[in-house]
């Protein structure tokens, strides 16, 4: 009977580090770190944004300006290019794109990705100066230029408003009531109306009538328009107090605009013998 000896083989050395074994013996620093971590993470959590729709600054600003009549090449000589040189001296201007048409041109004012968001505001005011500073060098017949800088709004809520029975004023008149209380609410900073009716006045004439009246469509606009303008009638003064007049007659109604008076030849018809007047 024979007997062998096995030694053990030696466990294999390793000269690297070793994370596991450095931090059993220091238990006290790794705890120390992990407790920093932990807190770190809360305050962390504690400041994250929690806004459904974040506010955020877009640094793009729209100038458009208009003048009928001219050709694209017209535009650009004297309105685009001029406008152009006057924003150059911007302190934190990018770039300008201006896209150019006959009668109209756009500018697209691009502002420095570098830009602090608290100046930006300061910047499109100077745009506004700038070329307000300058509006005279354009020509004669230009109409704006015209701002919009208003890209960051954010809407967080949309409600519709539908109406049964009501006319659109009604409806609007609502509108604007529900608006007015909602700008009271906490944190709600602006409140649009959006597809809003423009209100106007129908005046439907029968050319027929109108030609046997000797009456023209020129001849009832000038006589409304006199009717309704705005003229400054003085001031009484006395020893007590200053009275300023106010001349009545002022189109204010529908049943005042039937009224009016036209003047056809040597007589007078009120408009509503001669013309249906309605709101729309």
């Amino acid at each position: 009977m024979s007997t062998e000896a096995h030694a053990a083989a030696p466990p294999p050395s390793h000269s690297g580090f070793n994370a596991s074994a450095w931090a059993l013996t220091h238990k006290s620093f790794v705890g120390f770190l992990m407790a920093i971590f932990l807190l770190a993470g809360i305050i962390s959590y504690e400041k994250l944004g929690r806004d459904e729709d974040p506010p955020f600054t877009i640094k793009v600003m729209v100038v458009r300006a208009l003048w009928p009549g001219a050709d694209a090449e017209q535009m650009a000589k004297q309105v685009t290019d001029r406008m152009e040189k006057s924003l150059e001296s911007l302190q934190y201007l990018d770039f300008v794109s201006s896209y150019t048409k006959p009668g109209e041109t756009t500018l697209m004012v691009t502002l420095l990705d570098s830009t602090p968001p608290g100046l930006v505001s300061d910047q499109w005011y100077q745009v506004r100066k700038k070329i307000g500073d300058m509006r005279y060098q354009l020509p004669t017949g230009t109409v704006g230029p015209f701002f919009n800088d208003d890209f960051g709004d954010v809407y967080g809520v949309i409600y519709a408003l539908t109406s049964d029975g009501f006319t659109y004023r009604e409806l609007r008149d609502s509108a604007e009531f529900i608006r007015a209380e909602l700008l009271r609410v906490p944190n709600v900073g602006k409140v649009d109306l959006i597809g809003v009716q423009d209100e106007v006045i129908n005046i439907d004439v029968s050319t027929r009538q109108l030609a046997g009246l000797g009456i023209s469509s020129n001849l009832i606009a000038e006589t409304l328009r006199a009717q309704n303008s705005v003229i400054a009638s003085g001031v009484v003064e006395t020893s007590n107090e200053r009275i300023a007049v106010r001349v009545t007659g002022a189109l204010d109604s529908v049943n005042t605009l039937e009224n009016v008076a036209i003047r056809a030849g040597d007589r007078q018809v009120r408009l509503k013998d001669i013309a249906t007047v309605s709101r729309g």
